[in-house]
């Protein structure tokens, strides 16, 4: 007697998970003989006892769920990554401790600033508080295995052929926060909305393109030119706080705050592009719980550390900031 079972994908991966070995030797055959047909070989076979014929029915079984793709090494499904990351202590502590942190300083922020009556006060600590509201959501998004997935790695890539944990959301992350910090900095400085909206766009740019170089998987030379774009844009960004703002800042009397700033943000955007260039992305270097560590730090200096001091500054409400009772009326 022959019996033939369709498998479809969900099915077969539910089998794998629970003991394939046990399944299919419960459902092979009730007889001690009987005629099978092999896939791969495309020819029929006949075995002699029901446990060897179950053991080659079952490694034939893997081959072809194997070649059609249906059986994979890395999860797939959204629980599934989820699953990936939690059984990851390194990976997972490395989201959870931001997540953490952008609450405390949420926090903080409150309580430093329930008393500042200045709209222009009142408006740098807003802009410095969605720093870290952006953070939170952002790291809730990879903690969860919302926005992160595996992407094979393109040839030439060190990790060629190979399924690779890409961050993606990281970039959300940077995309929506690192315009709030810019926007701090042009305030603190009493730039103009200029070129504080120049400095936004440019830095929006770089982490759409940083995101296009981690997401790109038909060329390795792609991944760089995109990386190679993204820099462009830093170079950019890292002019406008070093030589435009810093000069600002110097003549609106807030230099000292603005300097300490400069140092953090600028010291901490370069190893951003570093990691990139030495992480899983880039040439291997590091593994991606380092990756994701590394960053993490960072994201912590450049984002909590600079929101905690520009909030102590901003609260005493110094003259240098404040821009009276009038300020932003039309």
């Amino acid at each position: 007697m022959l019996k033939v079972y369709c498998l479809n994908r969900n099915m077969a991966k539910s089998l794998f998970r629970s003991h394939i070995r046990r399944s299919i030797t419960k459902i092979c055959i009730n007889t001690t003989y009987y005629r099978g047909y092999d896939p791969i070989a495309d020819n029929f076979f006949n075995q002699g006892t029901l446990q060897s014929k179950c053991m080659v029915l079952q490694t034939t079984l893997f081959a072809a769920l194997a070649q059609l793709g249906v059986l994979s090494s890395h999860p797939e499904t959204q629980s599934e990554v989820f699953e990936h990351i939690l059984d990851d202590a390194a990976l997972a502590s490395s989201f959870y401790v931001n997540i953490a942190l952008a609450g405390f300083t949420i926090i903080a922020i409150l309580l430093l600033v329930r008393n500042v009556t200045d709209p222009r006060a009142k408006m740098i600590a807003f802009v410095t508080l969605m720093i870290s509201a952006v953070s939170i959501s952002s790291y809730t998004g990879l903690a969860s295995g919302l926005t992160v997935g595996f992407l094979e790695m393109p040839a030439g890539h060190a990790f060629a052929g190979e399924q690779v944990l890409t961050m993606w959301g990281r970039y959300l992350t940077w995309g929506l926060s690192t315009p709030f910090i810019l926007i701090a900095l042009g305030l603190l400085a009493r730039s103009n909305w200029t070129k504080i909206g120049i400095a936004v766009s440019m830095t929006i740019g770089m982490c759409v393109t940083g995101l296009a170089a981690a997401l790109t998987t038909s060329s390795h030379a792609l991944r760089w030119f995109w990386f190679a774009i993204s820099s462009a844009f830093f170079v950019v960004i890292i002019y406008i706080i070093l030589a435009e703002w810093a000069r600002e800042a110097e003549e609106a009397g807030t230099e000292d705050i603005f300097t300490k700033l400069k140092i953090l943000t600028v010291v901490t955007w370069f190893g951003y592009p570093v990691l990139w260039f030495a992480g899983a992305e880039g040439v291997g270097l590091l593994e991606v719980w380092m990756t994701s560590w590394a960053y993490s730090v960072l994201d912590i200096v450049a984002k909590y550390l600079v929101t905690i001091l520009i909030i102590l500054y901003v609260a005493e409400e110094p003259d240098e900031v404040c821009g009276g009772e009038d300020y932003g009326r039309v």
